[in-house]
């Protein structure tokens, strides 16, 4: 099993979301027959086997194994990944991407798309290779506390320690490597103002 599947197209969107689908694929985090997962969510043997099918023919789901029960052949089927992640680009962008500041949630949406797409197609690359050394990354949250009447210094502190590592990285030799930094209201903090 994967750590991630990204979807990207359309099919395996629809295919997916529809919430029996997603019961039964929660089901499919361990090996288990259609028999196994009708019994679990107190359904017909026939539809589990029908909404498996579907999974399995979009990679969503994998038949792993199979066994004879009762002179039958049983198929046993896990998902496919941990994680499914929906690609934004399965709607696309309705209208022209506007120009926006880098201090806007419009950009950090943007940023985000572009972040989530990229670490899925390097994470789908290094899955690839059996043995491969990790990918280099690295990845870091926290959260910061700032007086309202403190934020703009706040946001041009950050932005020159960033450009300081830019100069100082910058340059034509060496591996390539991107980096996005978002800074946002923390949600559960909604009101501290």
């Amino acid at each position: 099993m994967q750590d991630l599947l990204y979807l990207e197209r359309v099919e395996q969107a629809e295919t997916l979301l529809k919430p029996h689908r997603i019961e039964v694929l929660r089901q499919l985090a361990e090996p288990r027959s259609c028999t196994e997962v009708a019994a679990r969510l107190d359904q017909t043997q026939q539809r589990v086997y029908y909404h498996v099918k579907r999974l399995v023919e979009h990679g969503i789901v994998t038949q792993v194994a199979e066994r004879r029960v009762r002179g039958i052949n049983e198929g046993v089927y896990q998902a496919t990944a941990r994680a499914y992640w929906l690609s934004p680009r399965l709607v696309g962008r309705i209208g022209q991407r506007q120009h926006r500041d880098e201090a806007s949630l419009g950009y950090l949406l943007d940023l985000m798309e572009e972040v989530q797409s990229d670490v899925a197609a390097l994470h789908s690359r290094a899955a690839q290779p059996v043995g491969a050394p990790e990918l280099p990354s690295l990845g870091v949250s926290g959260e910061i506390r700032v007086r309202p009447d403190r934020r703009a210094e706040f946001m041009a502190d950050l932005k020159t320690a960033l450009q300081d590592l830019f100069t100082k990285y910058g340059g034509a030799e060496g591996d390539g490597f991107k980096l996005a930094v978002a800074c946002y209201p923390d949600r559960t903090h909604d009101n501290a103002g």
